[in-house]
């Protein structure tokens, strides 16, 4: 006869191996992984166009998000510890609007940045957010920054990063502003129907008693894999020099 765990032990292992899995992908993976962004089907199928295609760019804005593990692995820091929903949706409000702003500013008015430095500032955000969760940030720089202002100013490196990555395809400007906004809106969606899980998986696993025991190690694991970003990108950065 088979003995099922105790629901703690499980849900406990269960969220810790999701994780644990999850950062051994992205180094096993890494040249995919880390160097998301754009697909090769996708460019060419941006490059292709002409004049403003609503449908096909909120599907691309979609995609990202939905497959953006480092936006995911820092909303996922930032709600970790949010209880009430109108919390949630106040911080993913202003991730969302940061992540808005520099996506249509930097692509409309051609700003640049190396990819590779904005990038990693978007790992270090991830490092951030698990150590805030922590309560190591007083320790580490002094002081307890104010964590609403944290969000949107790291929403909008997030959204400056595409930017970056979208700048490099040869598009056309044709109907780009109708175009950007269709992609940006498809990012929201994405955004919530990801989010929308994650949540969902968080408050069953807020109901166990393994939540509290396990959040530390969760963090931890958070902050390796924001580390892991840095350090793949500040690679690009150097070996591109």
């Amino acid at each position: 006869m088979t003995v099922s765990p105790p629901k703690a032990f499980s849900a406990r292992w269960a969220v810790l191996c999701t994780l644990g899995v999850l950062v051994a992908f992205m180094v096993l993976c890494a040249p995919d992984a880390f160097a998301h962004g754009v697909s090769d089907k996708d460019k060419a199928y941006i490059q292709s166009m002409q004049g403003v295609h609503v449908i096909p760019y909120m599907y691309l804005g979609a995609k990202h998000m939905v497959t953006g593990y480092d936006h995911l692995l820092f909303l996922f820091g930032v709600i970790f510890f949010l209880y009430r929903l109108k919390d949630v949706t106040k911080y993913v409000t202003l991730f969302a609007v940061g992540h808005s702003i520099t996506l249509l500013v930097g692509v409309l008015f051609n700003i640049r940045a190396n990819p590779f430095l904005i990038d990693a500032i978007i790992g270090l955000s991830v490092v951030y957010k698990g150590l805030d969760n922590l309560g190591g940030l007083k320790k580490v720089i002094g002081f307890n920054p104010n964590p609403r202002l944290a969000v949107l100013v790291f929403g909008l490196f997030h959204g400056f990063g595409l930017a970056t990555k979208i700048q490099e395809l040869s598009f056309s400007r044709d109907g780009l502003l109708g175009n950007l906004i269709s992609f940006n809106i498809g990012v929201e969606i994405g955004q919530f129907l990801a989010l929308s899980l994650i949540l969902i998986l968080m408050t069953l696993w807020r109901q166990t008693p393994s939540f509290k025991r396990s959040a530390v190690v969760a963090n931890g694991l958070l902050m390796c894999a924001g580390f892991i970003l840095i350090g793949y990108q500040l690679s690009g950065y150097l070996a591109s020099k």
